[in-house]
Parts: C-alpha cells; structure tokens; sequence
C-alpha cells in the first residue's frame, strides 16, 4: 500500500517538475521575445531620433542654400539692371553722335560757302576800297558788310570747333559706356553660373530632405511646424505693424486689386493641403525671376527665410491689413522700406523645398487670413 502511494508520489512530482521546466521554458522564450521587441522599438525610436535630425540638418541647408540663391540672383538682377540702364545711355549717345555729327555736317557746309563767298569777292577789296577812296558813305557800308562777314565767319569757326568737341566727348562717352557693358556681360555670366551651381546644391539636398518625408505622418508633422513657424512671424509682423504709422489699409481696395505676378492659380485658399491643414493664401505658379509687385502701398516689416515658405516678404498696409508674398527666389526690399502699389519687391522663386516656381500670396487682417481672391481682381 505505502509503495503504489510512494509511486504515484512520485509521478505527480515528475508531472509537476515538467510542468515546471516546460512553463519555465514558455516564460524564458517569451522573456527573449519581448526584449528582441524592446529592442526593435528602441532601435526605430533611435532611428526616428536620427532621422529628425538629419531632417534638421537638411532643412538648415537648404536654408542656407536658397539664401545663397537669393543673393546671387539679386546681384544678376541688379546687373541686368546696370545692362539695361547702359544700353539705354549708348541709344542717348548714339542719337546724339547722329546729331552732332548731322551738325558738323550743316556748320562745315555753311564755313565752306562763306569763305567760297570771300574768295569770290576777292581778298583785296578792302584795300583798294580804302586807296581809292570812295565815298565815306559808302565806304562806312563796306565796313559794315565786312564786319558782319568776318563775324559770321568767326561765329561759324567756333560752332564748328565746340561740335567738333562736343562729337569727341560723345565718341568718349560711348568707347566707356560700351567698356563698362562688355564688363557687366562677363561678370552676368560669373554670376548666372553661380546661380545655377547653387541651384544645383539646392536640388542634391532637397532630394536628400524628401527622403526624409516620405511618409504622410512626417509630411504632416512638417507642415505643423511650418505653419507654427508663419504664425509666429505674423505675430510679430503685428507688433511692429502697431508701431507703424497709420494707413489706409485694404478694406476700400477690396476687388479693386492686382495681383502680385502672372500666373495660373494652382493653389486656392482654403483647400485641403494635408489632413486638416488648408491653405491660408493662394499659390500661383509662375516662371522663375518673373517680379513681383506689391499688391498696395505700405511698408515692408518683414524680409527673410522662413521655414517651409523660403523667401518671404510681408508689407504692412495699415488697419490691420498685411499682406505676405512666399517662395521668392530672391527680395528686393528690406525692413523698413516703403513701396508703392506696383513696386517691384521679389523674384518669383522655389525657395522653401518647393519644387515647382510660384508665388504664395497671403492677405491677412489683425492676423487672420482672407482670401486673396476677394481683394484682387
């Protein structure tokens, strides 16, 4: 009786020990599971780390590289500028040698038959006229004539000779003018192939940072900040728009406007951008380096790179009205200047990792976006 007890004791105690090992086995393998987990996750948490840096580091290049954009292409557009304003001096001379020279012409043609009038007459008539001597009368007339001939010679003798000069200075003036072009065409090509060997740099780490954004929660999360980052901006446009004098504003002007530059409305204002973002402007796609104008009067309080909308420049217009002009290649104003309806005040541009040029063209009022398309016609 005690040993089929002390048996079956010890199967039991063989199950349980089993059991045992067997459980132990099943929590030591879901033990390793779970960490092989935790690591998974720690390393993707590490890799999403690096990933937003890398993300920063790129958006701060690309920062850097479309400021360098920007300033070569304000230096090509202030030499186009110089090219034009000589080109239109060496038309003002140009019709001006023709005119001069057009005179020299008239004045060497009237010296000519004066002395061919003088030989004509004789080179000795005054001196017979005075040993004969004539009639004191007529002798007075002859003086008078001769007076007048000889002072009409002298005149004409020293027109010709002031043309004369004047024609140099002109020729002068043109071998200059025609210097300094031939100058400013070598230094716009320096500057063009600048440009686009920033523009190039530009292309390498946008593709770099687009990478980064391939996924939506990413793209997304980027237009938050970049959106954070334009209000900020505009609340401080509006600190310093109160300091400003007062203006008239937009209200009175509603519809009556132009827009800021030529192009096709790719983007309106309100439309779904991403998730519950909308647009809070219109983007017009337009060709790079075409200008833009401001929309109204008023005084430029903002002109730098911002995160997400590249180059922009933001106009007090007084009572609260702002307008705000985004991804120019390159600003033509800064702080503190006061432009006119008109004016122009950028290049259309790519700048803020966009891919295509175009303008984004916001109105806000006491901060809040309008739509563009009630203010401009």
């Amino acid at each position: 009786m005690m040993t089929r007890l002390f048996v079956k004791a010890s199967i039991i105690a063989g199950f349980l020990i089993l059991s045992f090992m067997v459980n132990s086995a099943d929590l030591a393998s879901r033990q390793s599971a779970l960490k092989s987990i935790q690591a998974q996750i720690n390393q993707q948490q590490n890799s999403l780390k690096d990933t937003a840096k890398q993300r920063e580091k790129l958006i701060n290049l690309l920062k850097s590289d479309e400021q360098a954009i920007a300033k070569a292409a304000q230096k090509v557009n202030q030499s186009q500028a110089s090219l034009a304003a000589i080109n239109t001096k060496l038309r003002e001379l140009d019709k001006q040698q023709a005119e001069l020279a057009s005179l020299k012409s008239s004045q060497q043609e009237t010296l000519s038959k004066q002395l061919s009038s003088a030989y004509l007459a004789g080179n000795h008539d005054y001196t017979k006229m005075m040993l004969n001597q004539q009639n004191p009368a007529t002798v007075e007339r002859m003086l008078a004539y001769y007076q007048f001939l000889n002072d009409a010679r002298i005149k004409a003798i020293k027109q010709l000779k002031q043309t004369s000069i004047d024609l140099d200075k002109v020729k002068q003036q043109q071998v200059t003018s025609q210097q300094k072009l031939n100058a400013l065409v070598l230094e716009q090509k320096k500057q063009a192939q600048l440009l686009s060997k920033e523009q190039d740099q530009r292309k390498q780490t946008l593709t770099q940072l687009q990478r980064t954004l391939s996924s939506k929660g990413a793209e997304l999360e980027q237009l938050q900040i970049e959106e954070a980052s334009l209000k900020r901006i505009i609340q401080q446009a509006m600190v310093t728009a109160q300091a400003n004098p007062t203006m008239d504003g937009l209200a009175n002007l509603r519809g009556k406007l132009k827009w800021p530059t030529k192009g096709r409305m790719s983007k309106r204002f309100g439309s779904s951008r991403s998730g519950q973002i909308v647009w809070k402007g219109s983007v017009l796609a337009a060709p790079e380096g075409q200008n833009i104008h401001a929309v109204a009067s008023g005084k430029v309080i903002y002109a730098d790179w911002l995160r997400g909308f590249g180059m922009v420049l933001v106009i007090d217009h007084g009572k609260g009205y702002m307008s705000l002009y985004g991804h120019a290649q390159t600003l033509l104003k800064q702080p503190g200047d006061m432009v006119k309806s008109g004016d122009s005040i950028a290049l259309v541009g790519s700048s803020g990792g966009q891919s295509e040029p175009g303008l984004y063209f916001e109105i806000r009022n006491k901060g809040k976006a309008v739509d563009p398309a009630y203010y401009c016609r």
